[in-house]
């Protein structure tokens, strides 16, 4: 936005006079939109949909570790055997680890 710098400028008494009552008015106006609101309350009042999970049964079937598979003693997963880095046993290291 382009400033006309050769328009006179207001007198002091009127940007005193201006001024305090625009302070005033904007003092009101910032505090009217101020609402104190609780982020724990509001969090346990909001529902997902489908977020609901008590009355469901969670069943995982465990496989026993392969014999072509090993355990990386760093992030502690199952690897095939082929994600072999170095190592073997329990010192044995997964390829996405080094």
């Amino acid at each position: 936005m382009a400033t006309d710098y050769d328009t006179p400028r207001k007198q002091d008494e009127e940007l005193h006079e201006e001024s305090l009552e625009e302070l005033k008015a904007r003092r009101a106006d910032a505090q009217s939109g101020q609402v104190d609101i609780d982020e724990e309350e509001a969090a346990e009042n909001l529902e997902l949909p489908g977020a609901d999970l008590s009355g469901e049964e969670l069943t995982v079937r465990v496989v026993p570790k392969q014999e072509d598979e090993f355990t990386c003693s760093r992030c502690f997963l199952v690897h095939h055997a082929s994600q072999l880095a170095k190592g073997e046993g329990a010192k044995a290291v997964c390829k996405d680890c080094i």
